[in-house]
């Protein structure tokens, strides 16, 4: 939620980022958890998350580099993928993951709009629908991101209809991505 156009930043808990999806990099599971699971002295390892990558998808890992304009950090719009699941992970500093949930016409909702701070070695994985938007707290942030193929090459296309990116957009109309404006917020300086 903003207060005059300021969007706290929230910790990332498991309960606080349940509307959205799930936080990735909890403690391990106890042993009658009914997650798989592993440990010895020289590894533990479990199931985080069963990642869905929608019907007939396949997944990809992208290597993601997300770089700061500095302060303050705006936010316009948002970005929705309808077919599938998205996990990002910063691995070399903090980013903030603005979200916000789809409402009834399918628009970024934004009575849902919260921003949560992830710090390296953490994650989330958000719903398919999840409206979201990513800002680095450093001058450039490396995430590890698990998506869907298509949809990577969809927002591609549709990232790439503006001009910017000196490519040309040659699949028409996405189809499973879409970005909208929202009323410009600006996220309040992290604690």
């Amino acid at each position: 939620m903003t207060k005059d156009g300021l969007l706290s930043i929230h910790e990332l808990t498991p309960p606080s980022f349940t509307p959205y999806g799930w936080m990735l990099g909890k403690p391990m599971p106890g042993e009658n958890d009914g997650v798989p699971r592993f440990s010895n002295p020289a590894t533990d390892f479990w199931q985080e998350h069963v990642f869905d990558a929608g019907p007939g998808g396949a997944t990809e890992i992208l290597w993601v580099n997300y770089r700061s304009s500095g302060s303050p950090l705006p936010v316009d719009s948002l970005e929705m993928h309808r077919l599938t699941q998205q996990a990002i992970v910063p691995l070399n500093g903090d980013i903030v993951q603005i979200v916000a949930s789809s409402g009834a016409d399918g628009n970024p909702d934004p009575s849902t709009l919260a921003a949560f701070r992830i710090p390296a070695g953490k994650g989330i994985c958000m719903r398919s629908r999840c409206w979201h938007a990513t800002r680095a707290l450093a001058p450039e942030v490396a995430c590890l991101m698990l998506t869907r193929r298509s949809t990577t090459a969809d927002l591609i296309d549709l990232l790439a209809a503006d001009g910017s990116s000196g490519r040309t957009a040659n699949k028409g109309e996405p189809r499973e991505s879409a970005i909208a404006s929202i009323p410009s917020v600006t996220l309040a300086p992290p604690a």
